[in-house]
């Protein structure tokens, strides 16, 4: 264990020894906190001699906790795979498999994901007779979060808000969608945390038997710790006390999800006796982006305050770039990105920050017409897929036949004549006998009353039976396979004629994979397991740092990444600093955290670029720098602008090229001259390219020693591309 201990600075030796009592790790970015939680649960087991299956080691993400595993696993073999490491959700899913009944559920629950929960969230408001614009999932369902995360239940909700029409409206919602998730055995997101919580205020003898099993508690990001998990980890930790968080008040970002920065700013006064260890040393990053990193967040005032240092050297100076407009300011973006490519880089070393995800869509536009490999962060998760989505619903009415969104949604998926009129008619008898629609299949009066359809509804439903009757005697992967054939799902797709079938087709044998490799490395390889493990995956959690692409995202998504190369856009006011947090409370010190979190994702270059002006709502506006750029000393940066060489054209549609608008800004592409190439396209050739597939050559323009080409694809539509950095990735067919 000395060796171990060796391979820590001294505030990090001091936050792994301490075992008794509660103890707050402020750990700034790049600190190396994962290596001190990791090596704080080694010492527990090794040194103390604490049985691993006592420790509860709680993150927020499944990546992480993975990855503390695999540590856990290298250091102490066996003995790492029985410590609980798994984030609030995975852990909450656990305790309540095994203790739910005593709240009034069944066990074999089902998890809705976003996408489940605004369709019911919209059926309640149809049932409700409500206006669905005035009343959208999107304003809803943040309304029913917060009193979730308040312990607020619907009849508390409407208690206090009664009095409101819009909120005693959303209250009836409240109480309708939670009717109907406990007809349907179903939880969502925030009743994993909730549910927990109550399960433990009301069964003392439960609480107190996971107290004795967790007496070492530790939590990792404990800033972006909600008022439920907060109110969980106390429960759990009352008796003992021997609760280790790690966080870091400067990057507090989620506040607009419930995160409650309070919870560490105040966990002293939660636990008086409390000692504090600051980790300060930085591992990731140059001095010059620290430097500027720590004089933006040292302007907040709600904070516990520390300094970020470094034995990296100072580095490169940050470029900060004055852009005429976005276009711009995309412009510079690709050809920065070019150059630090020639100089060695690669696409994944190279990230592209932006305050909200309608920053992408230049920026993406720019990067094509370069030809630089790019990909955006928060597209469409693989489990939204639609049919990825359908074959679920198959698993999740197998698993809980009273799941009613399932049903709805596969039913009639293929095709077996059950229309809608049938559909809504076996809701509307299921919602009289207050049974599901699956138990109402099994009645005969209620399939009497179906007339014509009841041959086709038994059908289904026995079907699913047969199904559900091989649950646990076959691998996950198997009972997979079973539920395509059987369904039809898979002759569906393998008979149609559209050529996207044949992705779904990949996508589905892509789940296949995973239910196997589920197989064969779980340790509990259940399909109750299976189900669970698949609901709870994020889109971070699919992040994948070996594709060699540019990788686009909001600083929201970078959380917990890390870059040699980062490039921040946007850098004005209104935009960063947000125009509504200006008019919030405590809403630019929010901010000015993201800002500190998005400078210290870069470890070696940082890029940070605004503009002068900006399309806004169809309209031109001038901007003004952001003053977090202002707060950054000006020993930091090398300033460049569009302002001192001649001006280029203010607008261009990367969409519609026009050479006469188009020369100036693509000169100053061509001008660095990548290399001599060779040229022998002409209008009309048909070619293949390695990103885009093949395509026709529409229009060939001369832009200085270059070739402006614009070429129709047939699966990514028209790109406009530059010869010099395409060439190579092109070809005649």
């Amino acid at each position: 264990m000395q060796n171990l201990l060796d391979k820590l600075n001294p505030s990090q030796q001091k936050a792994v020894t301490h075992t008794q009592g509660p103890l707050l790790v402020l750990a700034g970015a790049g600190s190396g906190k994962t290596r001190v939680l990791t090596y704080r649960v080694a010492y527990l087991i090794k040194e103390c001699g604490v049985p691993p299956y006592m420790i509860l080691a709680i993150t927020f993400t499944n990546k992480a906790a993975n990855e503390m595993k695999e540590r856990l696993v290298q250091i102490l073999g066996d003995d790492g795979e029985r410590v609980w490491a798994r984030t609030f959700h995975s852990a909450c899913v656990r305790i309540l498999r095994q203790e739910i009944d005593a709240i009034g559920y069944g066990r074999n629950f089902n998890i809705l994901d976003a996408a489940d929960a605004e369709r019911l969230v919209k059926e309640c408001v149809s049932e409700l007779n409500l206006d669905e614009k005035a009343f959208a999932p999107k304003i809803v369902i943040p309304v029913i979060s917060d009193a979730k995360d308040n312990m607020l239940s619907p009849g508390d909700f409407l208690k206090r808000f009664g009095n409101d029409y819009r909120y005693k409206n959303i209250g009836r919602i409240y109480e309708l969608y939670q009717k109907k998730l406990k007809i349907q055995n179903a939880l969502d997101f925030d009743d994993l945390i909730t549910l927990t919580v109550k399960l433990f205020e009301e069964n003392p003898s439960i609480l107190e038997k996971y107290q004795n099993r967790f007496r070492y508690i530790l939590v990792d990001e404990y800033q972006d710790t909600n008022n439920s998990q907060y109110r969980l980890i106390k429960l759990l930790s009352q008796k003992y006390q021997n609760i280790f968080v790690v966080g870091d008040d400067d990057q507090s970002i989620y506040k607009f999800r419930g995160a409650n920065i309070r919870n560490i700013l105040d966990f002293e006064k939660d636990f008086p006796n409390a000692e504090v260890v600051k980790l300060e040393q930085n591992y990731r990053s140059t001095q010059n982006i620290l430097d500027a990193a720590n004089a933006i967040i040292q302007n907040n005032t709600g904070r516990k305050g520390k300094r970020l240092w470094t034995q990296n050297g100072q580095g490169n100076k940050i470029t900060l770039y004055t852009a005429f407009d976005e276009f711009d300011e995309a412009r510079f973006v690709s050809d920065k990105i070019l150059e630090l490519v020639e100089r060695g880089k690669t696409y994944k070393d190279i990230a592209i920050l932006y305050r909200t995800n309608a920053q992408s869509r230049v920026l993406e536009e720019s990067l094509t017409h370069s030809a630089i490999p790019y990909r955006v962060l928060s597209g469409i998760r693989f489990y939204d897929r639609k049919e990825i989505k359908d074959v679920i619903s198959y698993l999740r009415l197998i698993k809980n036949t009273d799941d009613d969104l399932a049903l709805k949604r596969i039913i009639n998926e293929p095709k077996r004549s059950i229309g809608k009129t049938t559909v809504d008619k076996l809701a509307l008898l299921a919602a009289r006998y207050q049974i599901s629609m699956f138990e109402a299949l099994k009645r005969d009066e209620i399939l009497e009353s179906l007339q014509r359809a009841a041959g086709k509804l038994v059908e289904f439903r026995d079907m699913i039976l047969s199904l559900k009757e091989m649950v646990n005697k076959v691998s996950v992967e198997e009972l997979l396979k079973q539920t395509l054939e059987k369904s039809g799902y898979l002759q569906m797709l393998q008979e149609s004629n559209d050529p996207d079938d044949m992705d779904r087709i990949s996508n589905i044998n892509e789940l296949i994979n995973g239910a196997a490799k589920f197989d064969e490395t779980s340790d509990d390889p259940t399909f109750e397991n299976y189900m669970d493990q698949i609901s709870l995956v994020s889109d971070i959690d699919n992040y994948d740092d070996a594709q060699d692409t540019v990788v686009l995202m909001t600083i929201h998504s970078a959380k917990g990444l890390e870059f040699p190369c980062v490039f921040l856009c946007g850098m004005e006011e209104g935009l960063f600093p947000s125009l509504k947090s200006l008019l919030e409370e405590d809403g630019l010190e929010e901010e000015r955290r993201l800002c500190y979190v998005a400078i210290t994702r870069a470890k070696e270059e940082l890029f940070i670029s605004h503009a002068k002006s900006r399309l806004v709502f169809g309209k031109t506006e001038k901007s003004r720098v952001s003053q977090f750029v202002k707060e950054i000393p000006d020993g930091l940066l090398n300033k460049e602008s569009a302002y001192e060489e001649t001006p280029a054209v203010k607008v261009y549609d990367f969409t519609k090229p026009q050479p006469s608008a188009f020369t100036s800004s693509l000169l100053n592409m061509a001008k660095k001259e990548k290399k001599d190439f060779e040229f022998n396209f002409k209008k009309g050739d048909y070619v293949e390219h390695t990103k885009f597939g093949k395509g026709i050559i529409l229009e060939i323009t001369p832009v200085g020693n270059d070739y402006h080409l614009q070429i129709a694809f047939d699966e990514v539509g028209t790109k406009n591309l530059m010869a010099a950095y395409a060439v190579d990735k092109l070809k005649k067919i």
